[in-house]
């Protein structure tokens, strides 16, 4: 023990007559000068975790490595001129000084430049798993369900020792108390909560009777968060029979279990207000489809309305179209004799003309001029020379009135 001496008297110097003090203030004032005399212009390597950026555009997170982490800061000034976004996993190396935040007397690595130094092993462990299982189709959107309007029973996987659970007990119970709730209590941390997790996915499917699950936990870094970045999680939420939600940890924390989950809340009380709606905004709902309905309904009556009359006024007097079609008939009737009877005309002038032609050539006209036809009996040929006949020959004579039986008695 290093104990300081009076000069001018035998008595310690933190005697009680002589005691000096120093305020917490002075004394964080003074650590913090001595760590930026002796610790500026550092650079050091680490990764980067529970990465968060507040309203005031600075970068809080933690730079760590497999044995250590200590708290740094990068003011928004100096991250406006990165080329990169950090993030959470993502194995960097910071240019800075280390000194002491004296309201708190909290330890911090102040950034003033950043380089990206490849990924993190997480980081790169869950981009590996994203991209494996969404090419197995485990993110793909058709195969996502639609959650219930309002559900009648809902489970809840989470630690039963979190706020996150309270508050989503608070939010179903305050919005529909009657909502029954299976609760399976888990580990969402540490060695083997992926495990449980998938388990009681599992475990709450055989249960059955459920309308809708609620999977999550609150905010924590990358590490506390891991769990729900686990396969064996995901492929529980995949298996489930009943709609997924996913609720794990901030609006700005991303696992791989809210891309397999049927759906994502940003945070588990925003997946209790998904979950259950307010019975006011449910009512209100109804109301306006009410509304809306009422007015398709007037709005198809008017329309038939205008179809109505539009018939009536095209059906107002049916016997005046059926007379305007009875004269109009009577009028095709009338063309249809006239054509008839032309037609007739034509067909008599020239029967007329052909039965002329024809007469013209009948041997009647010519036995008319005084000739005659003379047949020879037997073979009833008619007789052009007298030569074939033969004396005592019998021949029939034919006049234009009546006939004759003579025999031949002489030729010439």
């Amino acid at each position: 023990m290093v104990r300081a001496v009076n000069q001018d008297s035998d008595l310690p110097l933190f005697s009680a007559a002589s005691r000096k003090f120093l305020s917490v203030s002075e004394l964080n004032e003074l650590i913090k000068g001595t760590l930026e005399s002796q610790l500026a212009g550092l650079w050091v390597q680490g990764e980067i975790s529970n990465f968060r950026v507040p309203p005031s555009g600075h970068c809080y997170f933690t730079l760590k490595d497999d044995k250590s982490q200590i708290c740094a800061v990068m003011f928004r000034r100096q991250g406006l001129s990165l080329r990169f976004v950090p993030g959470n996993g993502m194995a960097v190396l910071c240019f800075g000084r280390v000194s002491l935040y004296s309201v708190r007397g909290d330890l911090q690595l102040y950034v003033e430049d950043m380089e990206p130094q490849g990924q993190g092993a997480l980081y790169l462990a869950f981009e590996q798993l994203k991209k494996k299982l969404a090419a197995e189709g485990l993110f793909a959107e058709e195969r996502k369900r639609p959650l219930p309007i309002v559900p009648a029973n809902i489970g809840i996987v989470t630690s039963e020792k979190g706020a996150a659970l309270y508050d989503m007990l608070r939010i179903i119970g305050d919005r529909f108390l009657d909502r029954r709730i299976a609760i399976r209590p888990v580990k969402v941390q540490g060695d083997g909560a992926g495990a449980e997790i998938a388990q009681a996915i599992a475990d709450l499917n055989h249960f059955g009777e459920l309308d809708v699950m609620i999977v999550g936990r609150g905010g924590g870094s990358l590490e506390d968060l891991w769990a729900f970045n686990e396969e064996v999680v995901a492929r529980a939420i995949y298996a489930s029979r009943i709609p997924v939600i996913s609720a794990v940890g901030h609006e700005v924390d991303f696992t791989i279990a809210d891309f397999v989950a049927d759906r994502r809340a940003p945070t588990p009380t925003a997946a209790a207000e998904m979950v259950v709606r307010r019975k006011d905004d449910l009512l209100g709902q109804v109301n306006s489809f009410d509304e809306q309905l009422l007015r398709n309904i007037h709005k198809k009556l008017e329309m038939s309305k205008e179809a109505y009359r539009g018939l009536v006024k095209r059906l107002a007097d049916p016997g005046r179209k059926l007379r305007e079609n009875q004269q109009h008939l009577d009028e095709l009737s009338m063309d249809l004799l006239r054509r008839f009877q032309a037609r007739l005309r034509q067909c008599k002038d020239r029967l007329a003309e052909v039965a002329g032609r024809l007469g013209a050539l009948s041997p009647l006209a010519v036995l008319e001029r005084g000739y005659s036809i003379t047949h020879k009996l037997g073979d009833e040929r008619i007789v052009k020379d007298a030569a074939s006949l033969a004396i005592g020959d019998l021949v029939r004579i034919t006049f234009a009135l009546g006939k004759s039986l003579c025999r031949v008695e002489r030729k010439e």
